[in-house]
């Protein structure tokens, strides 16, 4: 998945934190999920990256649409950025953020009828005015009129990035707007997954309105698991448990580092599905994919630090497809891809801070009190920078902001995980396709 421009396929404390206001009776988080001691400083880490990231989420979003811009400047003092592309990951992963923001009272100065409002013309939008194919949603859009950008596909794993969203905000606010569980529902009900096999075993990559479907499939275990869960829970257009399956899952080996993974893909493909299902303590007939992610982010960790000691360090890692001074590319390792230089993308351990919270939270705690202001904004984390090099990014970019946000609530409680796994179409697909 890309995600750029570039057209391609109230404080807790730190403590428990209650998820509340909005959905009704959302589920309550506890702490840590995996029992890990959290320190204030640590906490108070945590929430200045889940509430500034949020605040990206409401403000570079169009208040018409809901969509929210694929990237923004992180130095507009919340200005929305002059730029109009949209990425419907980015919405997504903002409609995720907006659940947490209301229940922890992250957005100050808007209420929480604001943000059902913008929550319900989001799903208002999506379901009557964005261009869609058989349900499925253009990757790119601009953000006032959801019009495609030109070259964009409709793209299968944006779509269902969208869909996670779409569904973890039903659970949230469904209880209380009757709009958006019946707007978010139909969203879901009509995408027709079977067209887009294409009569293949496993899910092209998207389609084009002049050449029809990609060639390329998600064949090859990456991000692709909520694509296919997603199809198997659907109640209108499912495809066979069966096809679970279909796609490959390769082993590679790093080091003395064992783990399922595509060749050379970067580390967010262990992460993003991982923001919205709950995988841990269960297992299909192939793996723990929790288990198999914990062991990916220490093998990247240890590629880092083992490949390039010139560049990186515990305090220093973590690269995964970003912005670079080239331009924007997709980078990562093991095995080593794309042109490794010494940039460190925050999102690498952002995204995998609950697989390992205390080298992931060394390394990003490490890059704040090192390069402070460039390297962080109103919204965090700049999507990438190079110190060395005197780069920095000025961009945030909203799947990389997301992820980080997402799974660092779920590290601190969970949150998400609860939310999203409160659906039943999730559950019932997790057990078609035989986890335990």
């Amino acid at each position: 998945m890309a995600a750029t421009g570039v057209m391609l396929a109230c404080g807790c404390g730190g403590g428990t934190a209650e998820i509340s206001g909005g959905g009704g009776s959302p589920p309550t988080g506890g702490g840590p999920p995996l029992g890990i001691p959290m320190p204030a400083t640590q906490a108070e880490f945590l929430e200045d990256l889940i509430q500034q990231g949020c605040l990206f989420f409401w403000e570079q979003a169009s208040p018409m649409t809901g969509q929210i811009l694929d990237r923004a400047n992180n130095y507009l003092g919340g200005a929305l950025d002059p730029r109009t592309t949209a990425s419907i990951a980015s919405t997504g992963f903002g409609l995720t953020a907006l659940c947490i923001a209301d229940s922890y009272g992250y957005l100050p100065s808007v209420s929480h009828a604001q943000i059902v409002e913008r929550v319900q013309a989001t799903l208002s939008f999506h379901l009557s005015n964005m261009p869609v194919e058989n349900g499925f949603f253009y990757h790119f859009n601009d953000v006032n009129t959801g019009v495609p950008e030109t070259g964009s596909e409709v793209s299968s794993i944006d779509t269902s990035i969208l869909l996670c969203g779409i569904l973890a905000a039903r659970a949230y606010f469904g209880a209380e707007s009757e709009a958006i569980q019946s707007m978010a529902t139909q969203i879901y009900r009509r995408v027709n997954w079977p067209w887009m096999l294409n009569g293949g075993s496993t899910f092209s990559q998207g389609w084009l309105p002049d050449s029809g479907f990609l060639t390329a499939r998600y064949d090859t275990y990456c991000e692709l698991m909520m694509l296919y869960l997603l199809a198997i829970g659907s109640t209108t257009y499912p495809v066979a448990p069966a096809y679970w399956d279909n796609f490959a899952r390769p082993v590679i080996d790093f080091d003395g580092y064992q783990y399922i993974s595509g060749n050379a893909d970067p580390i967010f493909t262990h992460q993003y599905s991982h923001a919205w299902f709950d995988f841990r303590n269960k297992s299909d007939a192939y793996a723990n994919y929790f288990a198999n992610s914990i062991t990916a982010t220490n093998a990247h960790q240890a590629f880092c630090l083992r490949t390039y000691p010139q560049w990186y360090n515990n305090n220093y890692w973590g690269i995964t497809s970003s912005d670079y001074a080239g331009g924007y590319t997709a980078w990562g390792g093991p095995p080593a891809q794309g042109p490794i230089d010494g940039t460190v993308v925050p999102c690498a351990a952002g995204g995998s801070l609950a697989f390992d919270s205390a080298g992931c939270y060394q390394v990003l705690n490490a890059l704040l009190g090192s390069y402070g202001n460039p390297a962080w904004g109103r919204y965090g984390f700049v999507d990438a920078f190079h110190p060395a090099a005197n780069w920095y990014d000025t961009d945030c970019i909203g799947i990389d902001l997301g992820i980080s946000v997402l799974m660092a609530e779920n590290l601190r409680s969970g949150m998400i995980w609860k939310l999203f796994m409160s659906n039943p179409e999730p559950v019932n697909a997790m057990q078609l396709v035989g986890f335990h």
